[in-house]
């Protein structure tokens, strides 16, 4: 499965440099299709998006995508999201639990 990156050229430049190969640049009227597209992207295993795109999408398609287990979408920036969460709903197990 792969890594996956959506958003604009400036968000993707980090992760490209870094190596990730499936890059993906979308205008934001483009962004919903490209986005629901890639959710449902067998071979994508971890999407990351920019977190402040979530405001490009329609309530139903933010839903989809905020849920989404395969692959699991991971919202980069300032409103980040719980990434233990992600993953323990991805896998099924907690990780990080201590006890």
């Amino acid at each position: 499965m792969d890594i996956a990156v959506l958003g604009s050229d400036e968000f993707v430049l980090g992760f490209r440099l870094g190596g990730v190969k499936r890059i993906y640049t979308a205008k934001p009227k483009d962004y919903e299709a490209k986005a629901l597209e890639l959710i449902g992207d067998s071979s994508i295993g971890v999407l990351a998006i920019d977190s402040s795109d979530l405001e490009l999408l329609s309530p139903n398609a933010r839903r989809k995508v905020t849920e989404s287990i395969a692959p699991v979408v991971v919202m980069v920036g300032k409103a980040e999201s719980d990434l233990r969460e992600k993953v323990k709903r991805a896998i099924g197990v907690d990780l990080y639990k201590t006890n």
